[in-house]
């Protein structure tokens, strides 16, 4: 019939918007996993040792590394805690910050620098109030009374690489060829979700995402602080991408990208035998992440 035909003309043009606008985004996407790359190749283990002797500053220069892309950096945390390393403040800190693939699809959409600053500086700080916080209490609560921060031996250690590969970080390849692999992973996420939105647009119209509940100042930042413990990229290019889109605020952006921490809760439920210590550093991370999220989307 003659609806029928301009509905799969319509079907097809949706398609063909959704191809063409991840097409604009591979170039840069590239280029930008190209760069951190080269970065990442250059830093080596520096960034680690660096936090292993920040003693009581730990929560503020992990957070400030954590917000700077790096190859399993939270993995890297989550072992260094697990050998009693790093500090519960310093690891949360660095959860919170960690950028994962937020930056890359952020630069790749062509974001103002200014969003990308704020929105990483926020990370950053909230990541440092909070890692300084736990400390502090833990202090005086004397969690660890006649324990010092000194390198032990790391349970699990080995595991950093092997968790590595299974998030598909390829730190150990060549510079183009993890850009490259990188690229293809993300932009294929990136495809899923376009092509969702615009069938949700396409079939339902743009009331559709504004009534989302994801956009409600509460049940928002809940939602989408689960979709952050995703313990792989998918929950942060999710995230990222539905903000740009306008799907969801501010408020639920901040909770998902607090909480989404790359492969380091993986990591920790891996090497770190307390699973009881586990689940409340999970609670914890997911709190301060959705408690956040509420905040600014309430006062931003």
């Amino acid at each position: 019939s003659h609806k029928g035909r301009a509905e799969r003309k319509n079907m097809s043009e949706v398609i063909l918007d959704t191809l063409l606008d991840v097409a604009k985004l591979l170039p840069f996407l590239f280029l930008t996993y190209a760069a951190m790359e080269y970065l990442e190749h250059r830093a080596g283990g520096r960034t680690e040792a660096l936090v292993k002797r920040a003693g009581r500053l730990g929560p503020v220069i992990g957070a400030g590394l954590g917000a700077v892309p790096q190859c399993g950096f939270s993995a890297a945390a989550s072992n260094l805690y697990a050998g009693h390393v790093i500090t519960r403040g310093t690891l949360i800190a660095i959860y919170l910050s960690t950028s994962d693939e937020m930056l890359p699809v952020l630069i790749s959409e062509k974001a103002p620098v200014g969003l990308i600053l704020q929105i990483l500086l926020g990370k950053a700080l909230i990541g440092m109030g909070a890692g300084l916080a736990i400390d502090l209490f833990g202090r005086r609560k004397k969690e660890r009374k006649g324990q010092s921060l000194q390198e032990r031996d790391l349970p699990g250690q080995e595991h950093i690489h092997e968790f590595c590969e299974q998030g598909h970080c390829r730190c150990e390849t060549g510079i183009w060829s993890a850009a490259l692999v990188h690229t293809a992973r993300i932009a294929f996420f990136i495809l899923l979700i376009t092509f969702g939105l615009n069938l949700i647009l396409f079939w339902a119209g743009e009331e559709a995402l504004e009534s989302m509940i994801l956009n409600n100042p509460a049940a928002g930042p809940i939602l989408a602080g689960i979709v952050g413990l995703l313990p792989n990229c998918a929950g942060s290019v999710v995230i990222t991408q539905l903000y740009l889109k306008g799907v969801i605020g501010i408020g639920a952006a901040m909770a998902g990208l607090l909480t989404g921490s790359g492969i380091g809760l993986l990591v920790l439920f891996r090497v770190n035998h307390n699973r009881r210590e586990n689940l409340k550093l999970l609670g914890l991370l997911y709190s301060i992440g959705v408690l956040a999220g509420i905040v600014v989307g309430l006062f931003v």
